[in-house]
Formats: structure tokens, sequence, C-alpha cells
């Protein structure tokens, strides 16, 4: 189960780290398309798009349906929430460990003062 879930994290990190592949995303999170309407917004060649959408759908983060000669694509919720879901486990820990330094700084100030204040 770990496996299948890091190779799942892995195929979406290596979709989400290519600008191009973020743009669909964000174009299909407006509406569907087709991967014609996708290449003209891009200013790419079909099989450039396809090939972009190809990696976009191993990953899970976008979904394809043939109808008729055309290949209409939406975006997959599914593993966004599942990536969503890993970068807010991490953003909780280093929340955390933000916050115990903070404690330690305020601490040290205080000490400080009450240093400063025995001196005099």
């Amino acid at each position: 189960m770990v496996q299948y879930r890091q190779s799942v994290l892995d195929a979406a990190f290596v979709a989400l780290a290519d600008s191009t592949r973020r743009g669909v995303l964000e174009r299909l999170g407006r509406s569907e398309a087709s991967i014609t309407d996708l290449a003209d917004g891009f200013h790419m060649t079909l099989t450039g798009m396809s090939k972009h959408v190809r990696v976009l759908e191993y990953a899970g983060l976008v979904t394809t349906e043939k109808v008729g000669r055309v290949r209409h694509c939406r975006i997959g919720t599914r593993r966004l929430e599942e990536v969503a879901a890993w970068i807010k486990r991490y953003q909780e820990l280093w929340d955390a460990r933000f916050s115990a330094l903070d404690e330690i700084v305020e601490d040290l100030k205080r000490q400080e003062k009450i240093d400063e204040r025995t001196q005099h």
C-alpha cells in the first residue's frame, strides 16, 4: 500500500513539475476541453499536447473520453486531493516546528529581560 501511494504521489509531482501541464490543469479547472482546444490555447502541436495530457492522465490528474474523433479532457480531483493531503501533513509539521521555535525565541527574550533587570 505504501509503495502504491508513493508511486501515485511521484507521478502526480512529475506531472505538476511542468508549467504547461499546470496550465492545462488550470484551464481544465474552468471547463472541459478537447486536446485540439488545449493545443491551440498553448500554441503547440496536437502531438505535443497529447503527450502532456498522457502524463496528466497517467498521474490521475486528468481523465479523457473519446467521443467520435475528438478526445475530451476533464480534470480529475481524486489525485489532487491526495497531493494536497500530503502537502498539508508537511505544512502542519513545519507549522508545529516554527511554533516551537517561536516559543523558544520568546522564552529567550523574557530571560534576557529578567537578566537585564537583575544586573541593574
